[in-house]
């Protein structure tokens, strides 16, 4: 599992599933992989208002998902 952020395009009123699993071929959005996983894990569905590039975590650890806040460098 990477720990470098997903800079990602993102389109207004689509939406977006993020990966909370890291088990995700398609991170870091979700393609169902907990499904089959022995985990609890659940992706987390969410929208943008406006088109915008974003830094979407993949570490697992922030505490603002599915947006990066740092939490890789601590």
């Amino acid at each position: 599992m990477t720990h470098i952020p997903f800079e990602v395009d993102l389109e207004a009123d689509k939406k977006y599933c993020w990966c909370t699993c890291g088990l995700s071929a398609k991170e870091p959005f979700c393609d169902g992989a907990h499904k089959t996983a022995n985990t609890d894990k659940r992706s987390l569905h969410f929208y943008v208002e406006t088109s915008t590039k974003a830094l979407l975590c993949a570490c697992k650890k922030t505490q603002n998902p599915p947006y990066c806040d740092g939490s890789h460098n601590k």
